[in-house]
Formats: C-alpha cells, sequence, structure tokens
C-alpha cells in the first residue's frame, strides 16, 4: 500500500513538473519569444497565460517599457567655429520589433545600448559641426533634438528597436574655452552698451539743440509782439499829444515844460548848468506865462 502511495505522489509529482513547464505567462510590461529547437516559433506581444510543449520549446522574455539610456560622462564634439562643446545626454527608446530585435542583438540590451550610442553620437557630429556653439546652446536646441531622434529612430528600427526622445541635458563649453567667450561676451556686451550711450547722447544733444532753438523762435516773437505793441502803444500816444496840442498850444507847453522839471530835478543832488535868463526857466520866474 505504501508503495502505490509513493508511486502515486511520485507520479503526481511528475505531472506537476511537465504541467509547470507546460505554461508560461505573458506580463503586460513583457513581450515573448517562443523558441523550439533554438527557432523562434511565436511571438508573445499581448498578455496572458500561454502553452508550449514542454522540453521541445522554451520562452524568453523582454522588456516592452520604455527604456533609458543615459550618458555617464559628458563628450566632446566640436561646432562649425571649431569650438569644443561637452555634450551631456539622455535616450529613450523601448523594443517594438522583439523578433528583429533577437535576430540583430541577440536579445542583448548592451549590444542594442552600444548601437543607439554609435547612432546618437553620429548624428550629434554631423549636427554640431553645421552650427555655431550659440545654436547649439540655446538658437537651434531643439530642433537638433528633433534631427538626432529621427536619425537615431531611421537606425534603429533596422534592430527593431523605437526612439522615442533625445534631450541634450547640458551643453558647456570647456573651462579652456568659457573663459575666452566670455571675454568675448563681455566685449561684445561693452560695445553694445557704448553703441546705446552714444546713441543716447546724440540724440540728446538733439533733444537739446531744438528746445534751444524753440527757446530762441519763442523770444524772437515775444519780442516782435512787444515791440509791435510798444509801437502801438507810441503811436496812440502821439495821437493824443497832438490831440491835445492842437486844443491847447499853451497848456501843452506849459505841461510839458512841468514834466521837464520834474525829472531834471528829481532829487537834491542833481545839477543844471544853464543861464539863468534861459527859455527853460521860463515858468518858473513867471508861472502865468501858461496863461498867454
Amino acid at each position: 500500500m505504501k508503495a502505490v502511495s509513493s508511486a502515486l505522489v511520485g507520479l503526481l509529482l511528475v505531472v506537476a513538473i511537465v504541467g509547470s513547464s507546460a505554461v508560461y505567462i505573458v506580463d503586460q510590461r513583457e513581450q515573448a519569444l517562443l523558441f523550439q529547437l533554438g527557432e523562434v516559433v511565436e511571438v508573445k506581444t499581448s498578455p496572458g497565460l500561454y502553452f508550449k510543449v514542454p522540453f521541445i520549446q522554451n520562452v524568453r522574455f523582454f522588456d516592452s517599457r520604455i527604456l533609458t539610456m543615459d550618458s555617464e560622462e559628458p563628450e566632446r564634439f566640436i561646432t562649425s567655429e571649431k569650438k569644443n562643446v561637452l555634450v551631456d545626454l539622455f535616450v529613450k527608446w523601448r523594443i517594438v520589433d522583439v523578433k528583429q530585435y533577437y535576430i540583430s542583438v541577440q536579445g542583448d540590451e548592451m549590444l542594442a545600448r552600444v548601437r543607439l550610442a554609435q547612432t546618437i553620437n553620429s548624428s550629434i557630429r554631423d549636427e554640431f559641426g553645421n552650427r555655431t556653439v550659440h545654436d547649439v546652446v540655446s538658437g537651434e536646441r531643439d530642433r537638433i533634438m528633433e534631427i538626432m531622434r529621427q536619425k537615431a529612430n531611421a537606425d534603429a528600427g533596422k534592430i527593431g528597436v523605437e526612439v522615442v526622445d533625445v534631450r541634450l541635458k547640458r551643453v558647456d563649453l570647456p573651462q579652456e574655452v568659457s573663459e575666452s567667450v566670455y571675454r568675448r561676451m563681455e566685449a561684445e556686451r561693452k560695445r553694445v552698451a557704448n553703441e546705446l550711450r552714444s546713441t543716447g547722447a546724440a540724440e540728446a544733444e538733439k533733444i537739446r539743440a531744438d528746445a534751444d532753438r524753440q527757446h530762441e523762435v519763442i523770444l524772437a516773437e515775444a519780442y516782435r509782439d512787444a515791440q509791435k505793441t510798444m509801437g502801438e502803444g507810441d503811436a496812440q500816444a502821439t495821437a493824443i499829444y497832438a490831440e491835445a496840442f492842437q486844443k491847447d498850444a499853451k497848456f501843452y507847453e506849459f505841461y510839458r515844460s512841468m514834466d521837464a522839471y520834474k525829472k531834471s530835478f528829481r532829487n537834491k543832488d542833481d545839477i543844471l548848468v544853464v543861464e539863468p535868463n534861459s527859455e527853460f526857466f521860463r515858468y518858473l520866474k513867471n508861472p502865468a506865462d501858461h496863461k498867454k
């Protein structure tokens, strides 16, 4: 009885082993290749439970998620100005044709990374060699990344891989180049500043000259208007004097003499040298003469 039980347990164990080797599970994050005697017979890209022939067929799994290839150290490239730049980047990629991926690189992720790195480096050399430092740092950075992604993706398709994105994390100048570039940038900024100052000084001189011209014009016009007003006033005064002279010549003569006395003897210290019997003192000697 014990021998029968042991045989049954052994049979069940063999069945369990065979049964477990006859099924396999593909996770939603994976793709699988089914091999039979070393040849690929089926590709599984959908998650689920699948069956295989034990001991004859075997399965190999591959990651279907987006993978990252990050450069360990910045690499040196040359721009169109023959300037060295240090470039630090990363690449996002994934397996889209797992069978082609296995045939091309034996399903080895390291081999795939080496192939991608070579393609990316070649693209960077081509693009940076046709552009200036300014272009690769900021001017055309987005365009450069897109061109590199397209070129890398075209080559990566040959090994069953898709390049999702290429990003330049940092583009720096080597220390020996940075100092000369900074000095040139400083000189350029000073030149622009001096140009702006000279332009401002010229504009200021222009504004001052225009203000001075307007000042002279305003003064001239004011003087002209004042002289015109004074002339009109003098003309009116002369007309009034003439009219008064015509009405009473003796009174007009007396009034003018009084005005002359007033202006001549304004202060006690005023001295007037004339003959005592001069006509100028006519009304002082005989005030009644104004009635004649």
